[in-house]
Protein backbone atom coordinates (compact mmCIF):
# COMPACT_ATOMS: atom_id res chain seq x y z
CA UNK A 1 0.00 0.00 0.00
CA UNK A 2 2.80 2.49 0.74
CA UNK A 3 4.17 1.94 -2.79
CA UNK A 4 0.84 3.00 -4.28
CA UNK A 5 0.78 6.11 -2.12
CA UNK A 6 4.35 6.97 -3.12
CA UNK A 7 3.58 6.37 -6.80
CA UNK A 8 0.49 8.57 -6.58
CA UNK A 9 2.48 11.30 -4.83
CA UNK A 10 5.29 11.13 -7.40
CA UNK A 11 2.75 11.22 -10.25
CA UNK A 12 1.01 14.25 -8.77
CA UNK A 13 4.30 16.06 -8.25
CA UNK A 14 5.44 15.23 -11.81
CA UNK A 15 2.16 16.59 -13.18
CA UNK A 16 2.59 19.73 -11.09
CA UNK A 17 6.19 20.16 -12.24
CA UNK A 18 5.14 19.70 -15.87
CA UNK A 19 2.49 22.37 -15.45
CA UNK A 20 4.99 24.77 -13.96
CA UNK A 21 7.50 24.18 -16.72
CA UNK A 22 4.84 24.54 -19.42
CA UNK A 23 3.55 27.74 -17.87
CA UNK A 24 7.07 29.11 -17.64
CA UNK A 25 7.76 28.42 -21.30
CA UNK A 26 4.45 29.96 -22.32
CA UNK A 27 5.19 33.09 -20.30
CA UNK A 28 8.64 33.41 -21.87
CA UNK A 29 7.11 33.58 -25.33
CA UNK A 30 4.41 36.04 -24.26
CA UNK A 31 4.48 39.48 -25.88
CA UNK A 32 5.58 41.48 -22.83
CA UNK A 33 8.82 42.65 -21.26
CA UNK A 34 11.22 40.15 -19.75
CA UNK A 35 11.18 41.86 -16.36
CA UNK A 36 7.40 41.70 -16.14
CA UNK A 37 7.43 38.05 -17.28
CA UNK A 38 10.04 37.13 -14.65
CA UNK A 39 8.01 38.81 -11.90
CA UNK A 40 4.87 36.96 -12.98
CA UNK A 41 6.83 33.72 -13.16
CA UNK A 42 8.15 34.24 -9.63
CA UNK A 43 4.65 34.99 -8.29
CA UNK A 44 3.16 32.03 -10.10
CA UNK A 45 5.91 29.72 -8.83
CA UNK A 46 5.35 30.84 -5.22
CA UNK A 47 1.59 30.35 -5.56
CA UNK A 48 2.00 26.87 -7.07
CA UNK A 49 4.56 25.89 -4.42
CA UNK A 50 2.18 27.02 -1.66
CA UNK A 51 -0.68 25.04 -3.17
CA UNK A 52 1.57 22.01 -3.58
CA UNK A 53 2.63 22.20 0.06
CA UNK A 54 -1.01 22.46 1.10
CA UNK A 55 -1.83 19.38 -1.02
CA UNK A 56 1.03 17.42 0.54
CA UNK A 57 -0.16 18.39 4.03
CA UNK A 58 -3.70 17.30 3.16
CA UNK A 59 -2.45 13.93 1.88
CA UNK A 60 -0.33 13.43 5.00
CA UNK A 61 -3.28 14.32 7.27
CA UNK A 62 -5.54 11.92 5.39
CA UNK A 63 -2.93 9.17 5.57
CA UNK A 64 -2.55 9.70 9.32
CA UNK A 65 -6.32 9.58 9.82
CA UNK A 66 -6.56 6.34 7.85
CA UNK A 67 -3.74 4.84 9.91
CA UNK A 68 -5.44 5.79 13.18
CA UNK A 69 -8.75 4.38 11.95
CA UNK A 70 -7.11 1.11 10.85
CA UNK A 71 -5.45 0.74 14.25
CA UNK A 72 -8.75 1.41 15.98
CA UNK A 73 -10.54 -1.17 13.83
CA UNK A 74 -7.80 -3.71 14.60
CA UNK A 75 -8.09 -3.10 18.33
CA UNK A 76 -11.89 -3.37 18.20
CA UNK A 77 -11.66 -6.62 16.22
CA UNK A 78 -9.33 -8.06 18.86
CA UNK A 79 -11.80 -7.08 21.60
CA UNK A 80 -14.69 -8.67 19.72
CA UNK A 81 -12.69 -11.85 19.18
CA UNK A 82 -11.86 -12.04 22.87
CA UNK A 83 -15.53 -11.53 23.82
CA UNK A 84 -16.49 -14.23 21.34
CA UNK A 85 -14.05 -16.64 22.98
CA UNK A 86 -15.49 -15.81 26.41
CA UNK A 87 -19.05 -16.32 25.14
CA UNK A 88 -18.13 -19.66 23.55
CA UNK A 89 -16.51 -20.80 26.80
CA UNK A 90 -19.61 -19.78 28.75
CA UNK A 91 -21.88 -21.59 26.28
CA UNK A 92 -19.78 -24.76 26.53
CA UNK A 93 -19.87 -24.59 30.31
CA UNK A 94 -23.67 -24.15 30.30
CA UNK A 95 -24.11 -27.03 27.85
CA UNK A 96 -21.99 -29.35 30.01
CA UNK A 97 -24.02 -28.38 33.07
CA UNK A 98 -27.29 -29.10 31.21
CA UNK A 99 -25.97 -32.51 30.08
CA UNK A 100 -24.92 -33.38 33.63
CA UNK A 101 -28.34 -32.36 34.97
CA UNK A 102 -30.00 -34.41 32.24
CA UNK A 103 -27.88 -37.44 33.12
CA UNK A 104 -28.79 -37.05 36.80
CA UNK A 105 -32.52 -36.85 35.99
CA UNK A 106 -32.22 -39.80 33.63
CA UNK A 107 -30.55 -41.81 36.41
CA UNK A 108 -33.37 -40.93 38.85
CA UNK A 109 -36.03 -41.89 36.31
CA UNK A 110 -34.22 -45.15 35.54
CA UNK A 111 -34.15 -45.99 39.28
CA UNK A 112 -37.83 -45.12 39.66
CA UNK A 113 -38.81 -47.28 36.66
CA UNK A 114 -36.65 -50.14 37.92
CA UNK A 115 -38.50 -50.03 41.28
CA UNK A 116 -41.89 -50.01 39.46
CA UNK A 117 -41.00 -52.92 37.23
CA UNK A 118 -39.62 -54.85 39.97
Amino acid sequence: MPDRENNAMVGALMLLAGGIIGAGIALMYAPQSGEKTRKELARYTKRVRRRGEEAVEAVEDFSEQVTVMAESVGERAAEILEKGKDMAYGAKKGLLKAIEEGEARLGKERSRLAKLIG
